[in-house]
């Protein structure tokens, strides 16, 4: 196996083309072809079904792709090293973040790593809808900051940051904001705002539910930032983690009965295959004060 191979498979698992691959590739379509043909003698099993224009991958190939891409990650690392070392550059961590995270504590997280770390630079990039752990396996982060912990995975490096409460969020001028506990009868005679991201969404329309409970959002939103202007106004009220109101003149109250919990974690491909910052990144995230 080679580097040839790798390179030739993932360009062919991405694009299910024998001839499309090729092109990228910059080789012939029988040399990619006899390529990939040696690679699953290797291996011993196919890595893609054959049913003419219905190319598509094995489980054997799915999973070999995931590793190869690995493998791959683990080689320009090598590189970014070598170039790093020589010219005196700064290596650059790809970070992922939910977006129902909020900036601050992350930020000042980041902020202590680049003090103790001068020889980072970091990308922070906004999680979409589905993303998390298998971007972290792919090699599109090196390490992403999610709201809940992925499922058990040997391949995964997690570490827990902090545990926050899920809360009423509503402005400091709402009437509400006297109280020390807000009922969800009380809560359900406000303006809702629907959080669309929130990852306790369905726990939430239970709470009421089991409560006789129906809420009808006046408004929804999957952008965060939406949601805190309408909070913030006084215009709706929300259910949102306490720590993640970062607009000023909001404030949060628990609500009677509802008692969910999440924790945002760290998460990184195990083994000391990681480029070194990213180890001491990660290493640096479980000493970290996060209250």
């Amino acid at each position: 196996m080679d580097l040839n191979q790798i390179n030739y498979f993932l360009h062919l698992a991405d694009a299910l083309n024998f001839t499309e691959a090729a092109r990228r590739c910059g080789v012939s379509q029988p040399s990619l072809t006899k390529a990939i043909r040696k690679l699953e003698d290797e291996l011993g099993g196919p890595l893609l079904y054959r049913d003419g224009k219905d190319t598509r991958l094995t489980t054997l190939g799915r999973e070999v792709q995931v590793e190869f891409m690995r493998l791959e990650k683990g080689v320009q690392n090598v590189r970014e090293l070598a170039e790093n070392s020589v010219r005196g550059r700064r290596r650059v961590l790809n970070l992922g973040v939910a977006s129902t995270i909020a900036p601050a504590a992350i930020s000042g997280f980041l902020t202590h790593a680049m003090r103790e770390l001068p020889t980072i630079e970091i990308n922070v990039h906004a999680l979409q809808p589905g993303e998390g752990a298998n971007e972290v396996l792919s090699g599109k982060y090196d390490g992403c900051f999610l709201p809940q912990a992925p499922k058990q995975n040997f391949k995964l490096a997690v570490q827990s940051l902090y545990s926050e409460r899920l809360m009423l969020a509503f402005a400091e001028t709402h009437p509400l904001a006297s109280q020390n506990l807000v009922s969800p009868q009380q809560m359900a005679e406000q303006p809702y705002m629907d959080r669309l991201n929130c990852e306790f969404h369905s726990q939430i329309v239970a709470y009421f539910m089991d409560r006789d409970i129906l809420m009808h959002p006046r408004f929804s939103s999957e952008r965060e930032d939406w949601v805190q202007q309408m909070v913030q106004s006084g215009n709706a009220v929300c259910i949102m983690p306490e720590r993640s109101a970062y607009l000023p003149g909001i404030v949060t109250r628990p609500v009677d009965g509802l008692d969910l919990v999440r924790e945002v974690v760290f998460v990184v491909v195990s083994g000391s295959g990681n480029p070194m910052e990213l180890r001491q990144l990660f290493e640096m995230s479980s000493k970290f004060n996060w209250d």
